[in-house]
């Protein structure tokens, strides 16, 4: 735990370039927390290597203040994320705490932020219960609630005329929120609901299991390294060609080079894709690529947008990180460039936004690629907000 990994990005600001005393004295701590170790690291670097472009893009002050970022590794755990949070607090003294993959670790996290007083900025999980009753004016994200993406695929599959699905994901609260999600707008037959042990990486036996149902079409949550060994395992067992595979963050810009062909025709609903005509998501596709040579994933451009959120918060108090009430007030506008394009919050400090379906196809150089299909949601809300007591 104490080899959690920390970066320190923070450069010299020239007296000159200050445009008042008390700026020149402030410098901004934003404590990133993520997975960067283990099978699941390949994510938490995308995150970390999103970061970094925000912060050249904006010459490494963010809000206008030099900027002090420290990372932190969670390996997937939540006592480790918790202890990491602690560590950001009262150690460094952050003015921020930002990212999380994970909801479980989330569940841990955002309450540690919040009521010690600082600003929590996910860039990831979005576990009901934080859009719902235990929302709080100090927790944003710039990613999604869990539901709404599933939700997305179960309308999708529905208005497809699909009867009969079977449905996994993994035995934690992002997937169980997933299953919910997905089952609040699919209307028809779930023929069985399978919940398999976070980071497994066998699934024969389940694909054994799933066979002999013989359902007529297959739903899955498995990010990260889970759905690399799930979709390569689906493919050998030959179900490709009779049991058509939807899914929600499992063929992703990560997961594609390691499953290649094994992956082609598989429908995803997402909130961006590297695709998407939008002038902010252009730039940063752009830039991620020329900086380390591949594409971006959704992980990368919601840790991204974070960055961008926490800008507009310290630009619009000024540098003031005194006024946090100042700070709630200008997120709370979403007043930046996103690299999904203008949305809004909604009460819960969770985005109302667009779905979009995806489908793996051949890019350039017969290499897999995402494609955004079809608008599945326009502005659409997460199903807990009405649970949340803020008024604003």
């Amino acid at each position: 735990m104490r080899s959690a990994i920390r970066v320190l990005c923070a450069g010299a600001v020239a007296a000159g370039l200050v445009s008042t005393p008390a700026l020149a004295q402030q410098k901004l701590k934003i404590g990133f927390i993520t997975t960067l170790s283990g099978p699941q690291g390949v994510i938490g670097e995308d995150m970390k290597n999103s970061v970094e472009l925000a912060l050249d893009v904006l010459n490494r002050k963010v809000g206008g203040l030099d900027t002090e970022v420290i990372y932190g590794d969670d390996q997937v755990k939540p006592d480790v994320g918790k202890q990491l949070a602690d560590e950001m607090l009262k150690k460094h003294q952050v003015d921020f705490v930002s990212g999380i993959i994970w909801s479980n670790v989330m569940l841990a996290v955002a309450p540690t932020v919040t009521e010690a007083g600082k600003l929590m900025i996910g860039t990831n999980a979005g576990p009901h219960q934080l859009a719902g009753k235990e929302c709080s004016e100090r927790f944003f994200t710039t990613s999604w609630q869990n539901d709404q993406t599933p939700e997305a695929m179960g309308k999708y599959m529905s208005d497809q005329g699909i009867t009969d699905v079977y449905v996994m994901a993994p035995n934690y609260a992002a997937g169980k929120d997933m299953i919910t999600g997905f089952k609040r707008y699919f209307k028809g037959r779930i023929v069985d609901e399978v919940y398999t042990k976070l980071g497994q990486v066998d699934y024969q036996a389940e694909i054994s299991q799933l066979r002999a149902k013989n359902p007529k079409a297959v739903f899955v949550f498995f990010p990260g390294g889970m759905g690399i060994q799930f979709m390569r395992q689906y493919a050998q067992a030959g179900l490709r060609q009779t049991t058509p595979l939807y899914s929600v963050y499992t063929a992703d810009e990560l997961s594609l080079p390691a499953v290649k062909d094994a992956a082609l025709g598989q429908f995803e609903t997402r909130f961006w894709s590297p695709d998407i005509k939008v002038p902010a998501s252009e730039k940063f596709v752009a830039y991620y690529r020329k900086k380390y040579g591949k594409t971006p994933s959704y992980y990368g451009a919601q840790s991204y947008d974070g960055i961008m959120l926490i800008d507009s918060a310290v630009r619009a108090v000024k540098g003031n990180l005194k006024d946090q009430k100042g700070m709630i007030a200008a997120m709370r506008k979403a007043n930046f460039d996103s690299v999904r394009g203008k949305f809004t919050y909604n009460v819960n400090h969770f985005p109302i936004e667009n779905f979009y379906l995806l489908k793996v196809v051949k890019g350039p150089a017969d290499i897999p690629d995402m494609a955004i299909q079809k608008t599945v949601f326009e502005n659409h809300k997460d199903s807990y907000y009405k649970e949340c007591k803020m008024k604003w």
